[in-house]
């Protein structure tokens, strides 16, 4: 999303987490990022990995568009709910941590995480909010908004108690930066999963 917003061109290699077993757990990706995760980028002779470093770098390095407020409290704001997203919401409902759930459990788990999670979320929101997270201009809160948002669906969780985050979606998705980057309009997105 970042590199989209930014008009930045680049290559993208897919990384496929299930197929052989995860692809992100090869010897070939170990050398891109030792902590065999997603996202990982190579660029200006360096790689890095975590979403939020590779945002922030490139708002540090290509700072127009401008994904992060002038204004120091909505600056703070919107780091916090991208924190609230990337820490407290989205790793409780990720691969590896629903493999460690295990059977049954995974979509009852995944889906309360979510919903605990968008509960806060929701009340934060409604304090920050306008057209985006923060006000109306697109922060780093909202690249991390959409993805999660997918994740909830995805795992059908429903969102009619989180009318805040349901509207800045929609709003988002109107977006051709959002719209191109989103998760179900990746190559490597199982077919089921496309839009």
């Amino acid at each position: 999303l970042a590199l989209a917003l930014k008009g930045i061109a680049y290559d993208q290699e897919p990384v496929n987490l299930l197929k052989d077993g995860g692809q992100q757990f090869s010897t070939e990706f170990q050398v891109v990022n030792p902590m065999q995760q997603v996202p990982a980028l190579k660029i200006d002779g360096i790689t890095l990995s975590q979403s939020l470093a590779i945002i922030q770098y490139l708002e540090e390095t290509r700072p127009n568009p401008r994904l992060l407020p002038q204004d120091l409290k909505k600056r703070a704001q919107a780091r916090m709910i991208s924190d609230h997203i990337v820490s407290g919401i989205q790793p409780l409902q990720n691969l590896s941590f629903l493999k460690q759930v295990g059977g049954e459990k995974k979509l009852e788990w995944a889906q309360g995480s979510i919903a605990r999670g968008f509960q806060a979320l929701e009340q934060i929101l409604q304090h920050t909010a306008g057209r985006y997270c923060i006000g109306d201009e697109v922060s780093i809160a909202d690249l991390c908004l959409v993805p999660q948002v997918y994740n909830a669906e995805r795992f059908k969780v429903d969102l009619a108690p989180y009318p805040t985050i349901t509207r800045i979606n929609k709003a988002l998705l109107e977006l051709e930066a959002f719209q191109v980057s989103h998760p179900c309009r990746q190559p490597d997105t199982p077919a089921e999963l496309r839009a």
